[in-house]
């Protein structure tokens, strides 16, 4: 199994190395980068790329919530995980489209349920190498393949149906496939 590429940011660095420690016992992630400075990492995470982010909430200067909207809005799309030490915000981080919430102290079992969940959800749809998606229409072809419509995706990603349904058709031209859910079934066959 391919090793989930993860970015780790907390302002805390105990609380990294912490989460740095249960990681490498799953052995099923690669920790491309961490960092305790919110800002600077967001400028990071745009260079590396990493599939899977492991984020506080409350940190100086910016809050997790920015970071992800400021990674959004510079039209990257990787999933978030939330880890903290506050219950509060979980339903915040929903409609801000968590993958998860992880409560600090960070249990282990828990950690490796969410890994085990990402890793079902990388399996849901299935791109041909050298795609020619840009990072928008890949994360169309994600939202298509978890069911949801083209009006509640625009919703989610502040765009029209109009603009979601544009995504589609040039997704569906560019593949050559006669529907997004082509993708999901091809790799089941």
């Amino acid at each position: 199994m391919e090793k989930i590429k993860c970015f780790l940011l907390d302002d805390q660095i105990n609380s990294v190395e912490r989460l740095k420690s249960l990681l490498n016992q799953t052995n099923q992630v690669e920790i491309i980068g961490e960092l305790c400075d919110p800002e600077k990492a967001i400028d990071l995470i745009l260079k590396l790329k990493p599939e899977l982010i492991f984020i506080d909430v409350e940190m100086p200067r910016m809050s997790g919530f920015e970071v992800v909207q400021e990674i959004r809005n510079k039209l990257f799309f990787p999933k978030f995980i939330f880890v903290t030490g506050y219950d509060q915000y979980a339903i915040k981080a929903i409609r801000a489209g968590a993958f998860d919430y992880i409560i600090k102290p960070i249990d282990i079992d828990e950690l490796k349920e969410a890994l085990k969940r990402f890793q079902e959800t990388k399996k849901k749809f299935h791109l041909p190498k050298g795609c020619c998606l840009t990072d928008r229409e890949k994360q169309v072809v994600e939202l298509v393949t978890e069911g949801k419509t083209s009006k509640e995706i625009g919703k989610e990603l502040h765009l029209s149906k109009h603009t979601i349904d544009t995504h589609r058709r040039r997704i569906i031209e560019k593949l050559n496939i006669n529907s997004i859910l082509d993708l999901s079934t091809k790799e089941n066959q």
